[in-house]
């Protein structure tokens, strides 16, 4: 191939690439201008479709149309999400050619030229082209950073706002506690990569002599505060309902006599209805004779305990006094609010989580032990995940707009034991214990990743590449292996262990917010659009699928053999939780309710959009 052949090629391959980048920057640019017309996070006619709703409580037909239009919502939200990152990567591929090109091209015409009289005709000519070819580099360059700059920038009115930007001590309640942190932004607040150390506060907590040394990441050692803690017991937390989808967080209750009929609006089987002061979209926690809930509005969070016998109020308190909690509560959705996150019980201490980045730790009879804030979440729905604890460790799943995060605190008070840094985006599923390979992991879900952590260190065992998009079930355990699912993911089932691979995967049913769970070798996934489907635990193979009138928030639940799965209706399918699927009952609870059943011998505990029930024969 002959010089001239070799210049036509990089004079075309320049001209292409150009016209490319000129092409996909323009097409970002246009992206951000059609999302700052219609953010599909800010849908006016889901607002005007909720308030008519308001007023229209019981129109069905209604419901699906909000439904369908926030699934589309969603659904051109991740999809502008896709085209950022793909024309981002277009354009450095293409500039990366506009460069080599140009520079093959300027190199061959050079070495070709035959020399002549340089004249000052001549000279204006070349500097005229150098001209126009810088300005056109130049003009594709600030389009390409213009365009990834602002088509990024639409869910910023989302962020955490009030947030002081300072570190925030932890306070224990006895005395005031030293900092070491980063000032800065709630990133750094977080602990997130981009502080000089990345550590997480720590404190002094009563009776120590020092502060523990500090550390970054998984290999943080724990501190003495962890040896005085109380004994653990195990069989007290299969007893009681301590934590999210109960022991482990798994979804599997061992009370025995669980009812299976009663009537909301009758009365039947209702032992006792109670009306709650603040909204909440928690599942209710017992210990013993008490159920904990927790609440908020923009004016303040609450946590609430009931006498689970009777529904007696024996107290609740303000979650106040927290140093760092931002004065402005943080903009969140209607339909998740400040108190989704379920909350966490061992016997000594109940805790919450809110969404304005406060947890809070109260003892039995409400006495306020501890509180710290977090940093205000980057989310924009509002911060979902619930809390898990096991041997007086605080499991705090934390994965925000700002990255991915997984953390735990000394229950006894609020001292981080580990703070980790994960590579994932924002999730609002929940942490769940896994006992596998002599450990007992910290099993969580998030796009991209599957994976389990160290309970004891906080340090990554294994991940598998296998979720996408807006992650919220949690994950469920059985026959050995972890099963994870998302809508416009896929269902997997991988064994807890270094360098797993998916046992089996399906994508015909897919849950969008409901956890699947696993029981005596099956499998069950709950959808927003009503399918309620059962498979075989370690083949992946369909045992039956039903569908109902109402799609399913609420995760499905199995106590006493039976499968208990709300819909958003509030009525409860309850099914044996075996391979005939047979339905036993539809109780109706007779208002909507998105929180999960819980289980005490002889009762369910169910909370609905206003009240609060103790539901027994």
């Amino acid at each position: 191939m002959d010089n001239n052949t070799k210049l036509k090629i990089a004079y075309r391959a320049s001209l292409v690439s150009g016209i490319f980048c000129g092409v996909v920057a323009l097409l970002l640019l246009l992206n951000f201008w059609h999302m700052k017309q219609n953010e599909p996070l800010e849908s006016k006619t889901i607002v005007a479709l909720v308030e008519r709703l308001s007023g229209e409580p019981n129109n069905e037909e209604l419901k699906e149309e909000i439904r369908s239009f926030d699934l589309l919502a969603r659904k051109a939200y991740f999809t502008a999400r896709w085209q950022i990152r793909t024309g981002t990567w277009l354009l450095l591929v293409g500039g990366i050619i506009l460069a080599v090109s140009v520079k093959v091209h300027t190199d061959l015409r050079s070495g070709i030229e035959q020399p002549g009289e340089v004249t000052e005709q001549l000279l204006k000519a070349r500097a005229n082209a150098q001209y126009w070819l810088f300005l056109s580099g130049g003009l594709i360059l600030g389009l390409s950073l213009v365009a990834a700059y602002v088509s990024n920038d639409y869910l910023k009115g989302y962020q955490g706002m009030g947030a002081s930007g300072e570190a925030a001590p932890v306070e224990t309640g006895v005395e005031v506690i030293d900092v070491f942190g980063t000032a800065g932004d709630t990133s750094a607040l977080a602990g997130a990569p981009g502080t000089e150390t990345g550590q997480a506060v720590a404190v002094v907590a009563e009776g120590q002599e020092g502060l523990p040394d500090e550390g970054t990441g998984a290999n943080q050692a724990p501190s003495a505060a962890v040896a005085a803690s109380t004994p653990f017991n195990r069989e007290d937390f299969k007893k009681n309902h301590a934590t999210f989808r109960g022991f482990q967080g798994l979804g599997v209750s061992y009370s025995k006599n669980i009812p299976v009929s009663w009537n909301g609006s009758t009365g039947d089987n209702i032992k006792w209805k109670v009306a709650f002061s603040k909204p909440g979209f928690n599942s209710p926690v017992i210990w013993g004779d008490k159920l904990f809930i927790s609440g908020g509005d923009s004016q303040s969070r609450i946590v609430a305990c009931y006498n689970r016998l009777t529904g007696q109020l024996l107290w609740e308190k303000a979650v106040t006094g927290i140093p760092g909690s931002p004065a402005t509560a943080p903009k969140v959705t209607e339909d998740t609010g400040l108190a989704a996150p379920t909350m966490a019980v061992d016997g000594k201490r109940v805790y919450a989580i809110f969404a304005t980045g406060d947890v809070i730790a109260f003892d039995l009879n409400g006495n306020k032990v501890w509180g710290r804030n977090l940093g205000v979440p980057g989310n924009h729905y509002g911060h979902s995940s619930s809390l898990q604890v096991w041997e007086n460790k605080l499991v705090i799943q934390y994965d925000t707009n700002s990255g991915g995060r997984l953390l735990a605190l000394n229950t006894a008070n609020g001292e981080t034991l580990w703070d980790v840094q994960r590579p994932v985006h924002i999730s609002w599923a929940s942490p769940a214990l896994v006992e596998a390979g002599g450990k007992i992991q910290v099993v969580t879900s998030a796009d991209p990743y599957v994976m389990g952590n160290d309970l004891a260190t906080g340090a990554e065992i294994w991940k598998v590449e296998a979720m996408m998009g807006e992650v919220a079930p949690s994950i469920a355990y059985g026959e050995g292996l972890v099963f994870a699912t998302n809508e416009y993911a896929r269902l997997v089932a991988v064994k807890p262990q270094a360098g797993t691979t998916f046992t089996w995967e399906d994508d015909e049913y897919l849950a969008e917010v409901a956890s699947p769970v696993a029981y005596n070798g099956l499998l069950w996934v709950a959808t927003s659009y009503g399918v309620l489907v059962c498979y075989d635990a370690k083949s992946g193979a369909k045992v039956w699928e039903k569908e109902f009138n109402d799609g399913f928030y609420s995760s499905p639940m199995v106590a006493d053999g039976k499968l208990y799965a709300m819909d958003v209706g509030g009525v409860m399918h309850i099914l044996k939780a075996d391979r005939s699927g047979t339905l036993i009952g539809e109780p109706d609870l007779g208002e909507s309710g998105y929180a999960l059943p819980v289980f005490s011998d002889g009762m369910v505990y169910l909370r609905g959009d206003s009240h609060l029930y103790g539901i027994g024969q």
